[in-house]
């Protein structure tokens, strides 16, 4: 009876042990083993206080909420990040910056390039345009440097770099990159605290900011160590190599294309901020990235392109009576497109048969943008078209 006993009991220790081992994930953590496992920072790029456990829970809601519910997007989000992640850090490091920075685009954008939030920030780091400005980037109707990768991070580098300054405490600067750091510093005043964690229990951080410093400790606590939350098998993508070349602006993608020999999206995809079908008309040079090791065959193809083949156009002549206005109307193009593409100076006295440059039919596709610009003439013209379909129905029905 007793070695039954204990062949009984061996057997259950032994089928605890085999489901201890094969079920380790966050939730099989002891709590101290929880505080080890968690990224509280580093010397230099200090996130948690040394009384971190009171806070510990803010940090694991968001580990839980990446490594179950959110599982398949973060997978996403950390596969993404491979192809970028060894080009910002250097990028990090050169401006003096803490290396682990670069995982705030985690939860930022998810590491899309064309990420685009209801406050309208774009990109990675998702700027909103007036900052993006404030830090060289430019954005235009050509172009949109919040979603170039390099130029991007540089700027997100200065700000960051700025922001720490200003709060001297990186909790701070990561929650005035979300928040603003005109809102940061005025809660700072009104507790009298600089510390990020004594705000969380006041009113005067957003919920969203809140959760911020928490949600990006959750992040870059996983992408250090996923296969401990149960993110295994990873794909990993080349890591982002180019070669650069300066050629003459403006030039259609898929002249560039042609002459590295890749498909247009290849080009796209390494020139991200560009949003036309060419490089920009208001600057006389552009520098282009194309596939690396392609730099020789791209140059001998393209010297052998008259200039006049290099960019697309279509053209409106004009008549009797044409202003900006009615040429916007007629070709269903605003004159903020007109302008982009022939300056002002060309409308100030028009005569009839000037050519005005227009995108090209078959290769300009209008962005969400491009609608909200151009609601008016395009709306217009729509209401026509509806209307007169109405107007058949009804002729239909008595007859």
């Amino acid at each position: 009876m007793k070695k039954m006993v204990l062949i009984i009991l061996f057997i259950f220790a032994l089928s605890n042990l085999c489901y201890s081992e094969d079920n380790k994930d966050t939730a099989s953590f002891k709590q101290d083993e929880k505080n080890e496992v968690i990224f509280s920072g580093t010397e230099d790029f200090k996130l948690l206080p040394d009384t971190k456990e009171s806070f510990i829970g803010k940090v694991e809601k968001h580990i839980s909420l990446f490594s179950e519910k959110l599982k398949e997007k973060f997978s996403v989000w950390l596969s993404r990040s491979t192809k970028y992640i060894e080009k910002m850090k250097e990028i990090l490091v050169e401006k003096g910056l803490p290396e682990d920075l670069v995982y705030l685009p985690l939860i930022e954008s998810g590491f899309n390039m064309n990420a685009r939030s209801r406050a309208k920030a774009v990109g990675p780091w998702q700027f909103i345009e007036s900052t993006a400005k404030r830090y060289g980037l430019i954005v235009d109707w050509w172009r949109d440097e919040r979603k170039d990768p390099i130029k991007s991070t540089v700027a997100a580098a200065e700000y960051l770099k700025d922001l720490y300054k200003m709060f001297g405490d990186w909790s701070l600067a990561l929650a005035a990159y979300n928040a603003g750091e005109g809102r940061i510093y005025k809660a700072v005043n009104r507790v009298g605290e600089n510390d990020y964690w004594m705000l969380l229990n006041t009113k005067y951080l957003p919920k969203e900011t809140k959760n911020y410093v928490p949600k990006y400790i959750a992040a870059i606590t996983i992408a250090k160590q996923p296969e401990n939350f149960g993110f295994e098998n990873i794909k990993e993508h080349k890591v982002l190599t180019y070669d650069e070349v300066v050629i003459p602006s403006p030039t259609d993608l898929d002249v560039i294309a042609r002459c590295a020999e890749v498909n247009v999206n290849t080009i796209k995809e390494l020139n991200p901020e560009l949003k036309r079908w060419s490089t920009p008309m208001n600057v006389k040079q552009y520098i282009i990235r194309i596939p690396e090791g392609k730099k020789d065959i791209f140059l001998s193809n393209f010297e052998n392109i008259p200039a006049e083949k290099r960019f697309s156009y279509d053209k409106y002549i004009t008549k009797k009576g044409d202003t900006v206005y009615k040429i916007a109307r007629k070709t269903g193009y605003s004159t903020t497109v007109l302008y982009e593409m022939n300056g002002t100076e060309i409308f100030k006295n028009l005569k009839p048969g000037t050519v005005i440059m227009i995108p090209p039919n078959d290769k300009f596709t209008r962005s969400k943008e491009d609608k909200f610009y151009e609601k008016k003439p395009v709306k217009n013209k729509n209401k026509k078209i509806k209307n007169k379909s109405k107007q058949v129905k009804k002729i239909k029905k008595k007859a």
